[in-house]
């Protein structure tokens, strides 16, 4: 069986990848733009092209069985298309449900009419990160939404689960909702980090258009847009599921995550 990871030198792409091999996979093409900034193993089979650049993608889906579809909105009709044409059998997409930007990706494979997987993925643990250049200068993190929770999921869980989907069977028509295990205030979210790297972090609350400001070096057009989405988990906090230990055995928390990264934030 072939299967077939897009965006395979993207961060995750790169880790389904890995989790693909380590799980016995023979047999895996990874689609790239710059395969030479990946350092595949000798066995990973590389086709060198951009989903967003459909005219690069001659030859990539030829012989594939299944295959990780990463979230790319632009071209996902034709991209599908020549998935369908190729002989794809089953897509296993990283999307999102109809309240965010990502839903015509499940909903483009689903007109496919190949088998599809869908995996519906919330916030990155690695957002955190929008917070080092703060924690690096002070010990007070100024944020609009201390009080804002959701459930932060790793970038190597969802990998976990895709390669896992990839390579089983009985996940044909099922859709996944992939968080971290547990649901955290930002304020809980940057104790942790302080906690990794043995500092006692304070969160100070501020205006709406302070938060932009400080959050525009590093997000520019986007920071007003991850603002004002904050701003919703506060009286709606995203609850945490069990769907990645219950597929994969184990989840990692935000904790474990915040100690594996501690260097960053220093």
């Amino acid at each position: 069986m072939k299967i077939l990871v897009t965006a395979a030198t993207g961060n995750i792409g790169r880790k389904v990848v890995d989790h693909l091999l380590a799980a016995g996979a023979e047999d895996v093409r990874a689609l790239s733009n710059h395969p030479e900034r990946a350092a595949f193993p000798a066995e990973v089979e590389v086709a060198r092209g951009y989903l967003g650049k459909v005219s690069s993608l001659a030859g990539a889906f030829e012989g594939v069985d299944r295959m990780y579809l990463a979230p790319v909105l632009e071209t996902v009709d034709e991209v599908v298309a020549l998935a369908r044409k190729a002989g794809v059998r089953h897509i296993v997409d990283l999307s999102g449900d109809a309240s965010t930007d990502w839903q015509p990706i499940a909903r483009a494979v689903e007109q496919s009419g190949l088998d599809w997987t869908h995996l519906y993925a919330g916030e990155f643990s690695e957002n955190a990160t929008i917070w080092c250049d703060q924690i690096r200068a002070s010990d007070e993190v100024r944020d609009p939404f201390p009080e804002a929770a959701n459930a932060p999921i790793t970038m190597d869980d969802i990998a976990r689960v895709a390669a896992k989907v990839l390579l089983s069977d009985g996940h044909v028509g099922k859709t996944y909702d992939l968080t971290g295990p547990e649901t955290l205030t930002r304020a809980e979210k940057i104790h942790q980090i302080g906690v990794a790297i043995g500092r006692d972090l304070t969160t100070v609350k501020v205006a709406r258009d302070e938060a932009i400001r400080i959050l525009e070096p590093a997000m520019g057009e986007y920071a007003e847009w991850y603002v004002d989405g904050i701003a919703s988990m506060v009286e709606h906090p995203q609850q945490a599921t069990t769907t990645v230990a219950d597929l994969t055995g184990s989840a990692t928390t935000f904790a474990q995550w915040a100690t594996v990264n501690a260097d960053q934030f220093r």
